[in-house]
């Protein structure tokens, strides 16, 4: 019996079904970030409206723009700057922090396992499970008995500890992804520990380190329940700041969405710069 051969395949092989699916998986994509990117936008918006259109209902979509709610934010009574200096502060110094210290444990976790890794890798998962409310008090009472309230280093290292357990984790399934022969090949040049994490492993898993430190930087930025607590004026930073335009004499909204739309600018800014890294490291460890 002849078997008739496909032209368009002339080795007989199967031909490809096409993805019907394909376009309607596309226009759900565009639907589901545009309903991402719509609140923002409509907050960049209200931020160049007035305070009598801002609170309008229904709102006035294409009402007079202005820079009123900029000038009072930057010119009112207290100034954004000092929050926002703090919030860089504590956020960059704690990535900075948990990079340094996560960096090895991986290392450790990974290409060179310790005894029960798994055992460790569950410990640190553990300590994320406890709500961040229930440790409140005694972090409070351990601030105001050590004189530490209202004070920058000590968000520092809250924001260190709390960023420390996902970091490991992310950067263990990237240096696991890190081919053993290269290490090899560094042992055998007589490479050192430190070189050989800073010449060799770095430079590989260097998405997956651009990716843990935006992660890092975003949690750190965006905490308001401890600096609520453990702040005041001194160590005050940017997402406490906010709070202050719901008063009790209302709610400034134009005002509000320039302040918001400033302090998110860092974090908008820093995810475009890093956005290729991103994506290059949250896929980094996904493929075997």
């Amino acid at each position: 019996m002849t078997t008739t051969l496909n032209r368009a395949d002339p080795a007989g092989a199967v031909p490809r079904k096409k993805d019907r699916g394909g376009p309607w998986l596309s226009l759900l994509a565009w639907v589901i970030g545009i309903l991402f990117v719509l609140p923002v936008a409509w907050m960049v918006l209200t931020s160049f409206h007035s305070e009598s259109d801002a609170a309008t209902n229904p709102p006035a979509v294409f009402a007079p723009l202005t820079l009123e709610g900029y000038r009072e934010f930057f010119s009112g009574g207290a100034s954004p700057w000092p929050p926002l200096l703090n919030s860089m502060t504590a956020s960059v110094l704690s990535t900075l922090l948990v990079l340094l210290l996560s960096f090895p444990a991986a290392y450790a976790l990974s290409i060179k396992p310790v005894k029960k890794w798994t055992d460790v890798l569950f410990f640190f998962l553990s300590t994320k499970m406890l709500p961040v409310v229930a440790g409140l008090l005694p972090l409070y009472l351990f601030a105001q008995n050590t004189g530490l309230l209202d004070n920058i280093w000590l968000l520092i290292v809250f924001y260190t500890s709390m960023n420390l357990p996902i970091a490991v984790w992310m950067m263990r399934s990237f240096l696991s992804e890190v081919p053993v022969e290269m290490l090899e090949a560094a042992a055998m040049d007589g490479a050192s520990l430190a070189k050989t994490l800073r010449s060799v492993i770095a430079p590989v898993v260097m998405p997956g380190i651009a990716a843990t430190a935006l992660i890092c930087f975003i949690f750190s930025w965006n905490e308001l329940l401890f600096a609520r607590v453990l702040t005041a004026t001194v160590a005050e930073t940017s997402p406490v700041f906010l709070t202050s335009f719901v008063t009790s004499q209302g709610l400034f909204l134009a005002q509000l969405c320039a302040a918001a739309f400033v302090v998110s600018l860092p974090v908008l800014v820093a995810g475009f710069a890093a956005q290729d890294k991103l994506v290059q490291g949250l896929s980094l460890g996904s493929v075997k």
